[in-house]
């Protein structure tokens, strides 16, 4: 019997297991098991990206602070003293630390926000700044010192007002307790370091 002779009915049953069979999906394949360069790959990265101890350290300067801050703008000329506030907040899962601060600046409000954390990878911390008084960004690389409590980050500044001219700076934060910490920045000009600011931080109640 031809297929234009069959029973419909015939027809269609004879027809649904090669349908049924054409939608099933093909067994998939096993992922390929990691070659040992990229399991140490990955094994790497995973490292670099773990917070540690350093991170769990740098976590004292989240929260609330009221902060002074004193400028020296020439050796010798009485400082210029304001008061402002900070807020230190956690962020990426506890890998950085990010400041926003407020106060004035010759007068007029002023804003900054900065970051600060350890690099797993090479083994430095970081600082970067950026404020309402400029369009550039500053980042400055350091350590840790146990003893004094005291991390040294050092970098180099663009200044405006020097054409442009690459400043030496050093900043030291040093940890006073749970709830206070000082901020020392230095200026190096004409081969002379100067004490350019200090900003007091004292946890907000």
């Amino acid at each position: 019997m031809k297929i234009a002779q069959m029973p419909l009915c015939l027809v269609l049953l004879t027809a649904l297991p090669l349908a049924v069979a054409a939608k099933e999906p093909k067994a998939a394949k096993a992922a390929p098991h990691p070659t040992a360069e990229q399991q140490a790959m990955m094994e790497a990265w995973q490292k670099a990206g773990t917070p540690g101890e350093q991170h769990k350290q740098l976590a004292g300067m989240a929260g609330n602070w009221t902060t002074k801050q004193t400028m020296w703008m020439e050796p010798g000329a009485p400082p210029m003293v304001q008061s402002g506030s900070a807020t230190g907040t956690l962020v990426l899962g506890g890998r950085h630390v990010r400041q926003d601060y407020k106060g004035e600046w010759m007068g007029q409000p002023f804003e900054g926000v900065g970051y600060t954390g350890f690099d797993n990878v090479t083994g430095k911390y970081y600082s970067s700044w950026m404020d309402s008084g400029s369009t550039g960004l500053f980042v400055s690389y350091g350590d840790y010192d146990p003893a004094t409590r005291t991390y040294t980050f050092t970098g180099e500044m663009t200044d405006p007002a020097a054409g442009g001219a690459k400043i030496p700076v050093r900043q030291l934060v040093r940890i006073v307790d749970n709830d206070h910490h000082v901020f020392d920045m230095y200026e190096t000009r004409g081969g002379k370091e100067m004490h350019a600011m200090q900003i007091e931080y004292t946890r907000a109640k």
